[in-house]
C-alpha cells in the first residue's frame, strides 16, 4: 500500500492510489480501535475482578460479624438470668425463624413469576400452528 508523506502531494496521486491509501487507513484506523477496546475491556475486567474480591471479603467479615454478635446477644441472655444451654437455643430459634420468613417471602416471590408460563403458552401456540401449516391439503 501507498502512504503519503509529508514530501509527497496527494494531488499526484491516481485515483485508484488514492482508494489504496483511504482503505488502508481506515483498516489500521479499525485495528487501533480494536486494539484500543481490548485494552478498555482488560482495565474493566481487572476492576471487575477487584471489586467483586472487595465484595467477597466484605461478606465474609459481614457473617463473622454476624456470629460475633449472636454470641453477645446469647450471652447477653445469660446475664439475663438464662441458663447458658437456653439463651444459645433462643439465639438459634430465633435464627431459625428467620430463615423461614426468608424462605417464605423468596417462595412467593418466585410463584409470581410467569414468564414462563407465558412463553410455554406461546411455544404451544406456534408448534398448533406449525403443525396445522405442515399437514398437506386434502384433495378435492
Amino acid at each position: 500500500m501507498t502512504d503519503v508523506r509529508p514530501d509527497d502531494q496527494i494531488e499526484d496521486k491516481s485515483l485508484g492510489e488514492l482508494v489504496a491509501l483511504a482503505s488502508s487507513n481506515v483498516s489500521r484506523l479499525i485495528r487501533s480501535e480494536m486494539e484500543l477496546a481490548k485494552l478498555e475491556l482488560k482495565d474493566d475486567a481487572k476492576k471487575a475482578a477487584l471489586g467483586s474480591m472487595l465484595f467477597t471479603i466484605a461478606g465474609v467479615i459481614g457473617g463473622i460479624v454476624v456470629i460475633l454478635l449472636s454470641i453477645a446477644a446469647a450471652y447477653g441472655l445469660v446475664a439475663a438470668g438464662i441458663w447458658h444451654w437456653a439463651a444459645f437455643l433462643i439465639v438459634a430459634g430465633f435464627y431459625v425463624v428467620l430463615a423461614a420468613v426468608l424462605i417464605g417471602i423468596g417462595y412467593l416471590r418466585m410463584r409470581k413469576i410467569t414468564g414462563i408460563q407465558r412463553t410455554r403458552r406461546t411455544l404451544k401456540e406456534l408448534t398448533v400452528l406449525r403443525r396445522s401449516s405442515d399437514t398437506p391439503a386434502i384433495p378435492e
